[in-house]
């Protein structure tokens, strides 16, 4: 398509409502949106437009993934840039903040601004990349970029790509130093070794994956939750709970819809609230996330959360490996799992079951995760903003299986699940770069930008 479009006869889901409308792009940039058909004066190319007729399918604005692992670089065995942002922008993921357990660590600017440059050569999406929290780099922390950078990343648990931080003294420094939000990965280490060592000395090395959320235990989350929670509240650090898993945490967080001046934020990934850990069984390390994926009852607390406002956003943490690496025995087998590219029809499924409405998915996975982030104009269909935009069809069932997998890993935990829900479009700034199974690689993605101004 060119630059100035039209997507007419639309389900429109944004703000709040679903509405029959239509909607103008030019250039790129959303300039109008609209209530009704289309008028008979644009409904020809005379009008200068091009005109794509949504065919009462859906139209949403492009889901801003906060938690991916790219694997790039140095472990592109796994996944790249190009290759995970193909999934992405395929599953209707149209920005994305990658983690820095890459190799080299991403734990200096200078490494954070080799794989921006990365990201500008191979992203089909839009891109932005987390600084990575150490023990010893609070001046790097200090110094980096909030208008380029979504946030500072504490692995506060030992995770793939050890990055823990552990001291007391660095992490009160990283919550009262950083000039921008400390996401956090949040389980304490020493219950995670302790139950470690409880159940290898009951096994040995072949520990039942069905031990792994009693290994990465609710009371590890919890108590890390707890910290981090009460040193944010000393410094009035802006703090962001990434893949929340548990019930009692949800103690921890304020019953609350989001607003801007709410100082402490949380996440759940589509694994949380599509597993439980009755599924160990068949599905063994396919489904080993840290943190775990735990029982039904933490797995209807999660929705529940989502309705109350103590979980504010939906994502992904996206971590591909081989199946190789992850048919090894427990303790060898790694954590994590593909799922960008799944993670709207998945979603959508939840809605069917009346789970959760597809209002509610639009807000969590575009309007508050650009409102929690700070994202400059993108996240909802407005005019002015970016036109990054998705349409799916309801009504068009499909299955996920090897041969439609694009991650480069070639798997998926929901293999053999069927999805009544497809994405047919996706336009990363005005530009069609998915439809209908086909990609348009002529356009990569743009660095996000983020409204800030200092330190928050």
């Amino acid at each position: 398509m060119n630059s100035s479009f039209i997507i007419y006869n639309a389900n429109i889901i944004n703000e709040g409502k679903i509405f029959f409308g239509y909607v103008v792009v030019e250039n790129g940039i959303i300039t109008s949106v609209h209530d009704g058909s289309l008028p008979i004066n644009l409904q020809s190319s005379s009008s200068g437009f091009e005109l794509l007729d949504a065919s009462n399918s859906f139209l949403m604005p492009g889901v801003i993934d906060d938690q991916v692992h790219f694997r790039d670089p140095g472990l592109t065995h796994k996944g790249d840039i190009y290759s995970e942002s193909r999934a992405a922008v395929a599953g209707g993921i149209t920005s994305f903040m990658d983690m820095p357990n890459t190799n080299p660590q991403t734990i200096t600017n200078a490494l954070l601004k080799e794989k921006q440059y990365l990201a500008s050569q191979k992203s089909l999406a839009n891109y932005s990349f987390y600084l990575g929290a150490t023990n010893e780099n609070i001046e790097e922390i200090k110094n980096v970029d909030p208008l380029t950078t979504p946030g500072v990343k504490v692995f506060m648990g030992a995770s793939t790509g050890n990055m823990l931080v552990d001291e007391e003294a660095s992490l009160e420094a990283i919550f009262r130093e950083s000039p921008i939000l400390v996401a956090i990965h949040s389980e304490a280490e020493a219950i995670i070794q302790k139950n470690s060592k409880e159940y290898r000395d009951k096994y040995g090395d072949d520990v039942p994956m069905e031990m792994h959320p009693l290994i990465r235990s609710a009371e590890a989350c919890y108590v890390s939750t707890q910290r981090a929670v009460r040193i944010a509240k000393k410094y009035a650090t802006r703090l962001h709970i990434l893949h929340i898993s548990t019930a009692k945490e949800l103690e921890l967080l304020d019953a609350t819809p989001f607003s801007e001046q709410k100082n402490i934020t949380s996440e759940v990934c589509v694994h949380h609230l599509w597993f439980d850990d009755r599924d160990y069984k068949a599905l063994g390390s396919r489904i080993k996330w840290n943190p775990a994926i735990k029982s039904e009852a933490d797995k209807a607390a999660l929705l529940a959360g989502l309705n109350d406002g103590r979980i504010d956003v939906i994502a992904t943490d996206h971590a591909p490996h081989t199946v190789e690496e992850k048919s090894n025995s427990y303790f060898k087998a790694p954590s994590g799992g593909p799922s960008i590219q799944h993670v709207l029809p998945l979603m959508f499924e939840l809605a069917k079951q009346g789970k959760i409405t597809h209002t509610q998915i639009v807000d969590k996975m575009c309007h508050t995760m650009a409102r929690c982030f700070d994202v400059k104009n993108r996240g909802f269909i407005r005019e002015g903003y970016s036109a990054d935009l998705v349409i799916l069809d309801p009504n068009r069932p499909w299955t996920i299986s090897k041969e439609n997998i694009i991650s480069k890993c070639g798997w998926s935990p929901w293999e053999g699940q069927t999805l009544n829900t497809s994405v047919t479009h996706t336009f990363v700034n005005g530009h069609l770069v998915w439809h209908s199974g086909k990609f348009d690689e002529s356009v990569m993605g743009k660095p996000l930008e983020f409204n800030r101004k200092g330190k928050l």
